[in-house]
């Protein structure tokens, strides 16, 4: 957001991803239309944002850990603590970080939180990952796209249906990064769990969300052209590096992170 434009205003007339997300992980910054939907999901949708979070925690981790200090990550939702940020500069306190969202109320609560270590640098775009260009534009403001980026796309494509080009944004996102940087990408499964997954999208779109679960295979198109990181496009709970395995369990979230070669 620049200086002097107005800041949108937050619709609570219907519901936004980002709020039933903060809703499924116990936080209070929704409203009655984000929580009926909430309500109406599944116990297994808690499950599947918190072992979602726990997926991000760990591939920033590593990825700070490997020397990776840049990030780009679109999709930020209501921040929560610990954030990409603050996992990230623990380890390399003068990382820089852009967030991306396009619910107004994250960047209402992003000035507030997303503060950066004073060695590094936390800034927030208003943006929607449907308009790529807009957010590669405002992103090389902030980092340098010589040295390799993290882009972190956490379970936000399964909200881009088929029809507005979900393979071609992120391809285009993916292709401006220099080889060395990442794709850190979690999304929703039609696969696994096949009646919980219709259902799911069901009471979504109930509140008029569009949502477009896929296969293992549909969610590993989005990975084309890169180097899997071990263990590869998995289950959320089965992706870790350098740490302990986390205690395993069913899972409705597919979780893989790729190397840009």
């Amino acid at each position: 957001m620049t200086a002097g434009t107005p800041k949108p205003q937050v619709d609570t007339s219907r519901p936004h991803p980002a709020r039933v997300y903060d809703w499924l992980l116990g936080g209070k910054d929704n409203y009655e239309v984000d929580r009926q939907v909430g309500q109406k999901l599944p116990p297994e949708a808690r499950d599947g944002a918190r072992q979602n979070r726990a997926f991000m925690h760990r591939a920033a981790a590593w990825l700070a850990g490997t020397g990776v200090t840049q990030f780009l990550d679109i999709g930020t939702g209501i921040p929560t603590e610990p954030n990409l940020h603050q996992i990230v500069q623990r380890i390399a306190p003068g990382a820089r970080i852009v967030y991306a969202d396009n619910d107004p109320i994250v960047l209402r609560h992003a000035e507030a939180r997303l503060v950066s270590a004073p060695e590094g640098s936390t800034k927030y775009i208003q943006a929607d990952v449907r308009k790529p260009q807009e957010i590669l534009q405002h992103a090389r403001a902030i980092l340098d796209f010589d040295r390799p980026i993290a882009l972190s796309l956490i379970a936000l494509m399964h909200f881009v249906p088929d029809d507005q080009g979900p393979y071609d944004i992120v391809s285009s996102l993916v292709e401006v990064l220099p080889s060395g940087s990442y794709l850190v990408l979690s999304h929703a499964p039609s696969d696994l769990f096949p009646e919980l997954s219709e259902k799911v999208t069901a009471e979504y779109a109930k509140g008029g969300i569009r949502l477009a679960m896929r296969t293992h295979a549909e969610v590993g198109r989005f990975f084309d052209g890169l180097e899997p990181v071990e263990p590869g496009l998995v289950m959320a709970h089965e992706w870790f590096k350098d740490t302990d395995a986390p205690a395993p369990e069913p899972s409705g979230i597919y979780a893989g992170v790729g190397r840009v070669p």
